[in-house]
Parts: C-alpha cells; sequence; structure tokens
C-alpha cells in the first residue's frame, strides 16, 4: 500500500507544482537555517573526552586577602604555583596535572625562518589524564619533571613544519635558545571545546609544543593566560610565593563518587592554610568535572544560543506555511477524496494517503535544506571567529537533517490529513 500511496503522491505533485514547489521550499528553508545553527551548536557543546569526562576535575581554592570579599562567591579560576605544586606533591588523586600556557620561539634547523607558537607548560600525567594520542616516542615521566629535564612532546602539525613529519622522537628543538629533545610527537587530536585552560580561547587549535612545567620556570619561559594577584608579588609574579593566582590544576579520579572526599580534602587543606597564614578567606574550594565546568563558564558562545532559537522559531514559522498549503491543497482535492471513500477508501487510508505527501514533500525539503545548511555553514566558516573552522556537517548532524525535515513534514501534515479524512463522500458526489 505504502506504493500505491506514494505514486498517488508523485500524480498529486505533478497536477499543483507550483503548489508542492513553495511546500518544499518552505520546509528547505527552515530545515537549511535551523541545521546551520544546530551543526554550530553540536560541535561547540559536545563532550571533549567522553569516556571519563565525569571523573575528571578543576580544582579551584580561594587563596586571596580580604580586600573585596564576599561569602562564597566563585573563586578565582586559577590557583596558586605553591597551591599547584603542593598539591601535585602530595596526589591524592589517581592522576593529577598543573599547568598553564606558554608562549616560545621556535627556531628550526638549517635557513628556515624561525617562529612564534603556543605552549602548554604542564606536568607527567597531562598524556594519561586526557587521552592525549602520541604516534611516535612518549611522554615525559614524573622524574623527568623533578630533574626539570628539558624534553618536549610536540603536536603532528609542528613536526612536520619542523622536521618534514615522520618519527622525530631524539631530534634537537631549539626553544627561546635553548635545546629541548623531543621525546614524543602527538597523533591526530583535537577535543573541542579544549577544555582544560579556559582561560584561554575555547576553540582555539591544540598547542604546539609541550613542556615540563618545572622546566618552563627554570627556563623562564613566557606565559600565557589569565593572572590575579592580591599583595605584593615582587619582580616575578611566577615565583613559588608569589601571591599570584595563574596555574591551572586537575585531578583524575578513579570515580564520580570519590568527588566528595577530595572535595573534603581540599577544604582540609584551605583550613591548614589558613592557619599557617598564607590563606586569609575561609575554605572555600571548588570542585568540578568537565561537564560542569563548561556549563558554568558558558563555553557555548551567548551569540550561538540566540542564532540557535531564532532558527527554531523560523522553523516554526516555515511549518505553519506549510500547514495551510497544506491544507488548501486538501480542500481542492475535496472531490477527489470523495470519490475514493465512496469507492470504499477507509477514513484512514485517506489519512495515511496524505501523510504519504506530507513525508514525501519533507524529504524533498530535506535535500534542497541539506544544501541550503552547507551553504550556511560554508559561510560560518568565512567569519573570524575561533570556532568556525569546527563549522562543518559530521554523519550525525548529517542523518539528523533528514530526520527532523520528515519529521517536520509529517507534524504539518497531520491537521491537513485529519480534514482530508472529514470529508464526507455524500455531499461531494451530490455537489459535482
Amino acid at each position: 500500500m505504502f506504493a500505491y500511496y506514494l505514486q498517488l503522491a508523485l500524480r498529486s505533485f505533478r497536477n499543483s507544482k507550483v503548489l508542492t514547489a513553495l511546500m518544499v521550499l518552505a520546509i528547505a528553508l527552515g530545515i537549511g537555517a535551523s541545521m546551520t545553527t544546530l551543526t554550530v551548536f553540536h560541535v561547540l557543546s559536545g563532550d571533549p573526552i567522553p569516556d571519563k569526562s565525569d571523573r575528571l576535575f578543576y580544582v579551584q581554592l580561594d587563596a586571596a586577602n580580604m580586600n573585596g570579599y564576599v561569602a562564597d562567591e566563585e573563586p578565582d579560576r586559577n590557583i596558586t604555583r605553591f597551591d599547584g605544586e603542593t598539591l601535585l606533591r602530595e596526589a591524592r588523586g589517581t592522576r593529577q596535572a598543573m599547568m598553564s600556557g606558554g608562549f616560545i620561539a621556535i627556531a628550526p634547523e638549517g635557513a628556515r625562518t624561525p617562529f612564534f607558537t603556543d605552549a602548554r607548560y604542564t606536568s607527567a600525567d597531562f598524556f594519561p589524564m586526557f587521552d592525549a594520542p602520541l604516534a611516535y616516542g612518549r611522554a615525559w615521566r614524573a622524574e623527568d619533571d623533578a630533574a626539570r629535564a628539558r624534553v618536549a612532546v610536540i603536536s603532528a602539525e609542528t613536526n612536520q613544519k619542523v622536521f618534514g613529519g615522520g618519527d622525530s622522537t631524539g631530534k634537537t628543538l631549539r626553544i627561546n635558545g635553548a635545546d629541548f629533545q623531543v621525546i614524543g610527537v602527538l597523533g591526530p587530536w583535537m577535543p573541542t571545546p579544549r577544555f582544560w585552560d579556559l582561560t584561554l580561547q575555547s576553540f582555539n587549535s591544540l598547542e604546539s609544543v609541550f613542556v615540563p612545567f618545572s622546566t618552563a620556570i627554570e627556563q623562564k619561559l613566557s606565559r600565557m593566560g589569565s593572572m590575579n594577584c592580591w599583595g605584593d608579588s615582587g619582580s616575578d609574579p611566577n615565583a613559588l610565593n608569589a601571591p599570584c593566582s595563574w596555574v591551572q590544576y586537575w585531578v583524575e579520579l578513579d570515580a564520580p563518587a570519590d568527588a566528595a572526599a577530595y572535595r573534603d580534602y581540599l577544604t582540609r587543606y584551605s583550613d591548614q592554610q589558613r592557619a599557617a597564614g598564607r590563606f586569609e578567606r575561609p575554605a572555600n574550594a571548588r570542585l568540578r568535572d568537565v561537564p560542569a565546568l563548561l556549563d558554568h563558564h558558558q563555553v557555548v558562545p551567548s551569540d550561538v544560543r540566540l542564532q540557535l532559537w531564532l532558527a527554531i522559531g523560523f522553523l516554526l514559522v516555515c511549518l505553519v506555511n506549510t500547514v495551510g498549503l497544506l491544507l488548501a491543497k486538501s480542500l481542492r482535492r475535496a472531490s477527489e477524496i470523495g470519490v475514493r471513500r465512496a469507492l470504499g477508501a477507509s477514513r484512514r487510508a485517506i489519512f495515511t494517503q496524505f501523510l504519504v505527501e506530507a513525508g514525501a514533500i519533507g524529504v524533498a525539503g530535506g535535500v534542497v535544506g541539506l544544501g541550503l545548511a552547507l551553504l550556511g555553514l560554508w559561510a560560518v566558516r568565512q567569519n573570524p571567529s575561533s570556532y568556525a573552522e569546527l563549522a562543518r556537517l559530521d554523519t550525525t548532524m548529517l542523518l539528523t537533517t533528514f530526520a527532523l525535515s520528515i519529521v517536520a513534514s509529517l507534524l504539518a501534515g497531520l491537521l491537513p490529513a485529519w480534514r482530508a479524512m472529514q470529508v464526507t463522500p455524500a455531499i461531494q458526489l451530490k455537489s459535482q
């Protein structure tokens, strides 16, 4: 019966080409606009590390002085270097990593031009904690942190740019005038967003070079990111005892349920530091897993959320127009429906027939809407936004395009189909 209903639908489309084209266009415009914004939202709001996002926690401590103190207010995003090194040394989690962003100069071998790039200064657990894939070599170990070893792990792009690709482990990378040994090369890896440091652009490309935090401090490598100082930091705000927060600290726990115990540990640590005279404020430790952290900092730009709601509203307007066009079409076909009912077609058959027609319009609208969505995403990629290059249609969004188009057209076809099945054959035949 479905083939028969589809045949009737195609015949109906040929008899009313202009009306059919208007309905396909209405669906396509709504689908194109909504899928463009929905794809951008999907890319930006995804879970960057789904296998363990509920076991990775970001640590915040309130080490500031009493100036401007408000009870239970949100502490600074970062922690001090002293607190980071202390927590790292006490190692109360399964894994832990302290880090900061950096900006370095790389001098390739030969006559190639030196260039500046961003870096990540971190501790050894960064790579297993965040599931960073290594194409060649290995990451450094805790003993390399302790020895302030001049070692580096580089991204695949940097490996290609500096060494021409391949296995570059063992080669020398000159950073800010000092020689570092490349011990690892990352494989393809692009967590979106780049969640471990939300003080920087969340949707920028991966850092190019990773070096031990302790080595970066010893070499006085330039750091990048926010810094908040509340006292006399002296000549070096990066010093161990400087009253400045600029370090990001992450901890991995065995299970989400362990978060309460670790939060208690942070509270006790804060109380100890307050008793020692370092902290002035009451304990105010925060511990958020990856989804909670992204939600708290509203990583998805507000304009993207607004555009999504506007596109959904536009889709609803298109559906209302489609309902009106389908109703007009069903009224024009009242005599045809009356004949079919007189020949024995049930109300259910008429209802199904009109839903099949609506679904066929949805498929056609989905095809045209897909083209409009691809055009819209291309336009998004021309913008200077940090996330623009990420606006691409994946398999999930491709299937969603057609699913949304068909569902929307079926919903639009419910009222016209119900009105069509109410046609009384005797009245229609008498009018003929």
